[in-house]
C-alpha cells in the first residue's frame, strides 16, 4: 500500500499540529501552514518538486511575516511570575548588605531574600529602602531606589 502525497501531507500537518498543541511555542504551526499549501498543490495534481518548494516558501513566509504579530498579541497580557516579578520592586534591608563580607538580606513581598549591593564597594544599612535591580541565582541585587519624578 503506497500513500498518495495528499495523505502524506495530511499526516505531516497532523504531526505538526500535535507538536504545536503539546508545546504551545508558536513554532511548528507555521510549518503546518506550509504543509497545507503543499497539500492544496498536491490536491490539484502539482508535481512533488513544486509541493516541496511551496512547503518551504510558504512556511518561511508564514514564520517570518506572521509570527512576530502572533507573539505580540498572544503574549500581550503576560505577567512575570515568581522571582522575575521582583525586579523593580522596593525592598527593606533586614540585614546590613556588605558584599565584601558576603552578608545582607532584604524583605520584599513578605519574603526575606539574601541580597548583595549592585555596587560592590557600597554597603547598605539595615532598614534602608532599596530597589531590586537583578537576580543572580538566589540572591537579589539591589541598589538605591530611584526617586519618583517630582510633579
Amino acid at each position: 500500500m503506497s500513500l498518495s502525497m495528499i495523505q502524506i501531507w495530511l499526516i505531516v500537518i497532523g504531526i505538526l499540529l500535535l507538536v504545536e498543541f503539546a508545546t504551545s511555542a508558536l513554532t511548528t504551526i507555521w510549518f503546518a501552514g506550509g504543509a497545507l499549501i503543499a497539500l492544496i498543490c498536491a490536491f490539484f495534481g502539482g508535481p512533488l518538486w513544486l509541493q516541496a518548494i511551496l512547503f518551504v516558501i510558504g512556511s518561511a513566509v508564514l514564520l517570518f511575516l506572521t509570527r512576530p504579530l502572533a507573539v505580540k498579541y498572544l503574549n500581550k497580557g503576560a505577567v512575570h511570575t515568581n522571582a522575575d516579578s521582583l525586579i523593580g520592586k522596593e525592598a527593606v534591608v533586614t540585614e546590613k548588605i556588605d558584599n565584601l563580607k558576603s552578608t545582607g538580606a532584604v524583605q520584599v513581598n513578605g519574603q526575606v531574600w539574601t541580597a548583595r549591593s549592585v555596587n560592590p564597594e557600597h554597603s547598605i544599612e539595615k532598614d534602608e529602602i532599596v530597589m531590586v535591580r537583578a537576580i543572580e541565582g538566589v540572591k537579589l541585587i539591589v541598589g538605591k531606589r530611584i526617586a519618583p519624578a517630582e510633579e
